[in-house]
C-alpha cells in the first residue's frame, strides 16, 4: 500500500529549480561582496533553506515561487511523480552547511566558511545543470542501508 501512496506523490520540478537558482544566486553574491556583508547573505540563504526544510512550502524561497513566480505565470509548475522527502533531506543538508559556514565566518574561520558555502554552491549547480541531487543520492543510500528502499526522482 505504501508503494501506491508514494506513486501518487509529486514534486514540482520548477519549484526545485527555483530554489536552486536562488541559492546559487545568493551564495554567488556572498562570494562577490566578501566577508562582512557576504556572511549575512549566507545567513539569509541558510535560514531560508532551514525554514523550507522544516516547514515545507513555507520557506521564503518557496513562498516567493508560489505567490509571485507561479501566481503571475512567470514560471509554470512542472509536477512530476516523486517523493519530496529526499529533496527535503537535501535541503536540510544544504541549510546545515550554510549555517556551519555562518558560524565559521563569525568565528574568524572565513576560509572554512567559504569552503562550506562553495560545496553548497557546487552541488546546487550540479543539480540544476545535470539533474543530479547529491543529497537525494545520500538519502537513497541511507534508506537502503536502513532497509527502506525508496524511489528518488
Amino acid at each position: 500500500m505504501a508503494a501506491h501512496a508514494s506513486a501518487r506523490r509529486t514534486v514540482d520540478e520548477r519549484a526545485l529549480q527555483t530554489n536552486q537558482v536562488v541559492i546559487i544566486s545568493l551564495v554567488s553574491l556572498a562570494f562577490v561582496i566578501g566577508d562582512e556583508a557576504g556572511r549575512w547573505v549566507i545567513v539569509l540563504a541558510g535560514v531560508s533553506m532551514a525554514i523550507g526544510a522544516a516547514a515545507p512550502g513555507y520557506g521564503p524561497i518557496q513562498l516567493f515561487y508560489r505567490h509571485v513566480l507561479k501566481r503571475f505565470g512567470i514560471v509554470k509548475p512542472d509536477p512530476q511523480p516523486g517523493d519530496p522527502a529526499p529533496h527535503r533531506f537535501a535541503q536540510t543538508l544544504g541549510a546545515g552547511f550554510l549555517l556551519a559556514a555562518t558560524v565559521a565566518f563569525f568565528t574568524g574561520a572565513a576560509t572554512a566558511g567559504y569552503v562550506l558555502a562553495a560545496i553548497v554552491l557546487t552541488l546546487a549547480l550540479v543539480n540544476l545543470s545535470f539533474h543530479f541531487c547529491a543529497g537525494c543520492f545520500v538519502f537513497l543510500h541511507i534508506a537502503r542501508v536502513r532497509g527502506h528502499v525508496r524511489a528518488v526522482r
